[in-house]
């Protein structure tokens, strides 16, 4: 289903609000979707909105799954390297203490919040925006803004970047010592795929429609 682009003599008294394609910034009316049915910029082909049945519930699934990977990627082992019968394991909590006292920390820090501090604070966010909305209750006090915040968030996730990078780095160590994976890097590995998925899943014209819908709801103390 294609949207309709919007006419500058478009009268908002209808009720109906515009959509501004996130790619080529043209301007559509809303249309009311069915569950299935996908709203395409007729400028550049770029999805507007994508509602799925239970989208809600799986981003919940989701962002819970994400955080225990990245919780578990921290204190598991992400790799040992042994050479001639001597080896070591370390972790990123390891890697992390190791370079507490050096010149290192500020660089540390940051690597470990876009890794790990920054995709856990998302995850929290869209908890805090969707729980009560997979519910059909009315949403949590700043949902709008925690679920902008975490949107605002997305492109400085970086745990995939930092997969692609060690896994650069390995190739050349291999040629060193022996190096074994450990389930840290494992967990990054899945990590991705969960974020692929939830990008399938997020549709954020849906998100602000359940939040603005929500919102019109009475209050719990309003209620009887």
């Amino acid at each position: 289903m294609d949207a309709t682009q919007a006419n500058p003599t478009y009268d908002l008294s209808t009720g109906r609000g515009l959509i501004a394609c996130p790619r080529c910034d043209a301007l559509h009316i809303e249309e009311d979707l069915d569950q299935g049915e996908t709203a395409r910029c007729i400028r550049c082909n770029t999805v507007l909105a994508r509602p799925r049945a239970g989208a809600f519930v799986q981003l919940i699934a989701l962002s819970f799954t994400s955080i225990v990977l990245l919780i578990g990627a921290v204190f598991f082992p992400f790799l040992e390297i042994s050479r001639m019968g001597i080896g070591n394991a370390t972790s990123l909590f390891g890697v992390a203490l190791a370079f507490a006292d050096g010149v290192l920390l500020p660089l540390v820090l940051a690597v470990l919040a876009m890794i790990i501090a920054l995709p856990v604070f998302r995850s929290f966010l869209l908890l805090y925006t969707l729980m009560p909305l997979a519910q059909g209750h009315r949403p949590h006090a700043h949902a709008a803004d925690a679920f902008r915040m975490a949107e605002a968030l997305r492109p400085w996730s970086m745990a995939e970047i930092f997969v692609i990078g060690t896994s650069v780095a390995l190739v050349k160590v291999a040629g060193l010592a022996s190096v074994h994976l450990g389930p840290a890097f494992w967990a990054f590995c899945g990590l991705i795929f969960v974020n692929v998925a939830a990008r399938a899943f997020m549709c954020q014209t849906t998100v602000w429609d359940a939040i603005e819908q929500g919102n019109a709801l009475p209050a719990p103390g309003d209620r009887g």
